[in-house]
């Protein structure tokens, strides 16, 4: 075993390149630089024993392994092989623990390597003929952020955000965040936050009371590749805070809000023309509120909800609302859904920690839309909720025909929502060509 064991070593390492093993000249095809032709390997029987070498000579041997050398008989085998089927020598070794003879050749031309190695198997003087094959080491990939919490991060894997960051970081797009006030001296908010406008008559404005609009706003816009915490799912984004709602406890990220806030807050959402708005809270169907949600949506702006129990429910009972639930939960009705459990974020005063909730999922899939909006502007929350419909995961439970809709709630997938995107936004300047 020990010999067989050196013999595949010393051959490894005479294909690897090593000058002082390769048994002759030329190997270089073998090496770093993949061969314009494929390649295959070949053995012939070897006598064993070594063949006296010409006085002066230093040998086609591997001394170390015991002075094993290639037979005459191997040799000539190798150039009939080759003229016969009209193959290109490229390195040959023998292998003294399995008495053969080792020989790579190219295939020269276009025939298929199958039919090649079928012709060689048929020769009874060959031992073996397959192909080269290539082998890699099984070290994981450099991660493509240098935040150090990013390998906690499992919610950006399930939506394929890394992917999508190809094509997004949603440059450019203002999201409305109502929701508790944000910590927004948090160094991962840092340049995040383009404004702060609060409707809370509350004594107590420390950022410890900000704990659910601070996990929220990281979700969406954390700042990536600053070398610090976690990566946001928009992280080229700008959030405007609207707090509406207060903390209840100072150890917990339960927060409520009620009508006058929440009015105050959307009002001035859109008054200042935000775009898309996220609203990771839920409670009664309420007149005025929807007024005002719905004049939004005339108005062009997106809404994203955190889904509810409660068919009618505030905002996601709302017509055009965008609706999200959790992946680990079963929706109970048709809708989108992002991870949800255990999802980490920001904490006030530069901490981090998971989060759970359908919060959670609404925030990741705001963040969703805003790379969608980053490379389609104009976009109305009803085409982006199809695109990301038409994109998204299915459960592997569901067997029902995707034209059919869905019981179940669909995996948003960034990567593949913008992809469509940008296969839809090339046919389109392709069409306007050809019409020119």
């Amino acid at each position: 075993m020990r010999a067989l064991a050196l013999a595949c070593l010393l051959s490894f390492l005479a294909l690897s390149g090593d000058p002082a093993l390769s048994a002759t000249p030329g190997t270089d095809a073998t090496r770093q630089s993949r061969p314009e032709h494929p390649l295959i390997l070949v053995t012939f029987a070897n006598a064993p024993g070594s063949v006296p070498s010409r006085a002066g000579s230093t040998g086609q041997h591997y001394t170390g392994a015991g002075g094993y050398s290639i037979a005459q008989s191997a040799h000539r085998q190798a150039q009939r092989v080759a003229t016969t089927y009209s193959l290109k020598e490229v390195a040959n070794w023998p292998i003294r623990s399995l008495s053969v003879h080792c020989v790579v050749y190219e295939v020269p031309d276009s025939r298929p390597v199958a039919n090649v190695l079928a012709a060689l198997a048929s020769d009874p003087q060959i031992t073996l003929a397959q192909p080269l094959q290539e082998f890699h080491t099984l070290t994981e990939s450099k991660p493509p952020y240098n935040d150090p919490l990013y390998d906690m991060q499992t919610n950006l894997t399930a939506l394929d955000v890394p992917h999508a960051h190809a094509y997004s970081q949603g440059e450019g797009v203002r999201i409305g965040l109502i929701d508790t006030g944000v910590d927004t001296a948090h160094p991962d908010l840092r340049g995040r936050i383009s404004g702060s406008h609060s409707f809370v008559s509350n004594d107590n404005t420390k950022a410890s009371s900000y704990r659910h609009g601070t996990a929220m706003a990281g979700l969406i816009a954390a700042t990536a590749n600053n070398g610090i915490g976690i990566v946001g799912v928009a992280p080229r984004s700008q959030i405007e805070v609207f707090e509406a709602c207060w903390q209840l406890r100072p150890d917990a990220d339960a927060a409520a809000c009620n009508t006058f806030t929440l009015a105050q807050a959307l009002s001035a959402a859109l008054d200042a023309k935000v775009p898309l708005i996220n609203l990771s809270l839920g409670g009664p169907a309420d007149p005025l509120l929807s007024a005002l949600v719905q004049a939004g949506l005339k108005r062009g702006v997106v809404f994203v909800g955190a889904a509810t129990d409660t068919p009618d429910a505030f905002p996601t009972g709302i017509p055009g609302v965008i609706t999200v639930g959790s992946n680990e939960h079963d929706a109970g009705r048709a809708m989108l859904t992002a991870p949800g459990t255990r999802v980490m974020t920001l904490r006030p005063e530069a901490q981090y920690d998971f989060e759970s909730g359908t919060s959670v999922a609404a925030a990741e899939v705001t963040g969703v839309v805003a790379l969608v909006l980053a490379n389609s502007p104009r976009m109305s929350a009803t085409s982006i909720e199809s695109l990301l419909r038409h994109t998204a995961i299915r459960p592997y439970s569901e067997q029902i025909p995707p034209s059919q809709a869905v019981s179940a709630g669909t995996a948003v997938n960034a990567d593949a929502a913008l992809v469509k995107l940008s296969e839809e936004s090339g046919r389109r300047v392709a069409s306007r060509a050809a019409a020119h």
